[in-house]
């Protein structure tokens, strides 16, 4: 979330900012080619069913796996780039010291949502991690894997808009 003034604050620099652009750049590449992959597997699947009438079983456990990765590589990026759901026409109203005070705030939930996401996550990945997928076999912990790279990335990104917010400079969208 940025200020109505963002275009006129310095643009974040230093090493957290270069290492969350680039993962977040990172992020967008994985999701694209994981929507890529999903398509592939989708049109596999269909070709297989209608064409040679011998659907292949894995392409869509494939599809559904890929999902949870692309989602996750995009939410990480919204949260980056500030595109997740806010209030801003409510929070632009507001007087200068208290819209920084809800900023900070609204930065903290999402740091602290995205270090649960981390946890329950990594819990899960590891409860799962035994069990196999019967259409991919591949460990079940790799749908949960999803949640500790999202959430891992959502914290980072978090904590660089809040160092960001308190040096009154703003971060720049991964695609600039």
């Amino acid at each position: 979330m940025s200020p109505p003034h963002a275009g006129s604050a310095a643009v974040a620099r230093g090493p957290l900012h270069s290492l969350c652009a680039a993962l977040s750049r990172g992020s967008l590449v994985l999701a694209i080619v994981g929507l890529l992959g999903v398509i592939v597997a989708v049109q596999w699947q269909v070709v297989g069913r209608y064409v040679f009438n011998d659907t292949p079983t894995w392409a869509e456990a494939l599809a559904l796996q890929l999902v949870l990765y692309v989602t996750a590589f995009g939410v990480a990026v919204g949260v980056r780039d500030a595109g997740h759901i806010g209030l801003e026409s409510l929070v632009a109203l507001l007087q200068p010291g208290p819209r920084r005070v809800v900023e900070f705030a609204i930065h903290g939930f999402v740091a602290l949502f995205g270090a649960v996401m981390l946890k329950a996550g990594w819990l899960w990945t590891t409860l799962k991690g035994s069990d196999i997928k019967p259409m991919l076999g591949v460990p079940g912990g790799l749908d949960y894997l999803s949640l500790v790279i999202c959430g891992a990335l959502v914290l980072l990104f978090s904590v660089e808009h809040i160092v960001a917010l308190a040096r009154h400079q703003r971060v720049e969208p991964a695609w600039n």
